[in-house]
């Protein structure tokens, strides 16, 4: 899904460019040649690609996730904590492994999602924890290692971030992602030097940054007012345009669910449906399948408004995953 992000705002981005960004590709980085790393925002499992600044704001985060109860980021287990330090040990001799590469008798434990082997949740924990970073990515599948063999020393140095600063951080860091957003009543204050208030028609308050007022001047304040007329354009399913459900209903008009982990049988849109940008409208969505095996992009499903077209974008993802539409 990030690829498809940045593949629309990232100028000649290839299929694979943020997992060289962040690991290397082929090779293991070295901390010192280390720009950016994975881990989650505070107080939330959504896994983001963090530049190395924001590491002080994560401490906090993880120090209270090894003291509260959860099968899936909360404190070890007995049984975790005993296999915990052998997993350390391993990692500290063999270098970055995945949790397959860790023997635990097949011994499996309860997950959010079904059941894991014991290896697989507890170094998801530790993960959760800070006490092992991602080192690389093999087929998407983890391999984690140290910290002290991730990050720059500079950097883990760092104190952690006073909580009230980590707010503030976390508020501006949605600013900047989304540009767009709504904002609860204890963010307002912490960014209000940054941010411009933005009423819309039908909509809740809406915040942008100071700096994209200039956006609205050029367009006239109306949405006929603007010129550029591209192409159609298929957005991710989190993209930061859509990303939050409540502005995406109001804003757009358009009620939009990310329906993979929905049962097919209950899927409206499909599986990977995307939704269709056409200039300041969204006019409908198509659903596509990678058939790698075939070298084919197929579209399994389509609703579009009449009056518009998708060649064009359905081509052009093809072409971005090296296959024929």
């Amino acid at each position: 899904m990030q690829e498809h992000i940045l593949r629309n705002r990232v100028e000649g981005y290839r299929e694979g460019d943020l997992e060289r960004h962040l690991h290397g590709g082929g090779e293991v980085l070295p901390p010192e040649r280390r720009a950016a790393f994975e881990h989650h925002l505070p107080d939330s499992s959504v896994l983001v690609a963090f530049p190395l600044e924001a590491w002080p704001h994560l401490l906090g985060a993880m120090r209270a996730r090894t003291r509260r109860a959860g099968a899936w980021s909360g404190r070890l287990t007995a049984r975790e904590r005993e296999l915990a330090e052998r997993i350390l040990a391993e990692i500290g001799e063999r270098g970055p492994l995945s949790s397959e590469q860790i023997e635990d008798e097949g011994r499996r434990g309860r997950q959010v999602w079904g059941k894991a082997t014991l290896a697989k949740s507890t170094l998801q924990k530790l993960f959760f924890h800070g006490r092992v970073l991602i080192a690389r990515r093999e087929n998407n599948r983890r391999h984690y290692d140290l910290p002290e063999r991730v990050l720059p020393a500079a950097v883990r140095a760092l104190p952690e971030a006073k909580a009230a600063d980590t707010a503030r951080w976390l508020a501006a860091l949605k600013l900047r992602q989304r540009r767009l957003v709504m904002l609860k009543r204890e963010e307002v204050p912490l960014v209000e030097h940054l941010v411009q208030r933005v009423a819309v028609v039908g909509c809740p308050p809406l915040y942008c940054l100071r700096t994209d007022v200039r956006l609205f001047d050029e367009a006239g304040g109306k949405a006929e007012a603007v010129t550029i007329e591209p192409g159609p354009q298929l957005l991710a399913p989190l993209d930061p345009l859509i990303y939050d459900r409540r502005v995406t209903a109001r804003l757009w008009g358009f009620d939009y669910t990310w329906e993979v982990y929905t049962p097919a049988a209950k899927r409206v849109r499909g599986y990977y449906a995307l939704p269709v940008l056409a200039g300041t409208e969204i006019v409908g969505h198509i659903d596509p399948k990678a058939d790698r095996a075939a070298g084919r992009l197929r579209v399994v499903s389509r609703r579009l408004r009449r009056g518009h077209r998708v060649a064009s974008a359905v081509t052009e993802l093809a072409g971005f995953l090296g296959l024929r539409a």
